[in-house]
């Protein structure tokens, strides 16, 4: 047995604590609530999207990796890239947080959780 929160519980409090913060989190696209795996959309003020997933770092531990396009000017890039990979895994998460220092908040809830 895995000593890892569902993925249900981390989306959670991911979006509880954005939320609190005075942010905007929302589900794009539900996942399973066991194990699925979660896809973070980070934005600030509405703009410069970017992708997050946790991984594997290179000092072995879990970490929040960037994935998908990396340009500046990406909004339709990070829509296709998350709408792929949905299509090829349903159980899939897909969560839009916008909120200054979105990844702090994606990591210090899905990479340690």
């Amino acid at each position: 047995m895995s000593g890892r929160l569902p993925s249900g519980v981390l989306v959670s409090a991911m979006l509880r604590r954005v939320n609190d913060a005075g942010g905007l989190g929302t589900v794009l696209a539900r996942g399973d609530a066991q194990a699925g795996a979660i896809l973070v959309i980070t934005r600030e003020k509405g703009i410069n999207p970017s992708a997050w997933e946790r991984g594997i770092g290179p000092d072995g531990n879990s970490a929040l990796l960037q994935v998908g396009p990396q340009t500046t000017d990406n909004e339709a890039e990070i829509a296709d890239y998350w709408q792929r990979r949905r299509a090829r895994d349903p159980d899939l998460w897909v969560i839009e947080l916008d909120i200054a220092q979105a990844k702090r908040f994606a990591a210090e809830t899905i990479a340690e959780g």
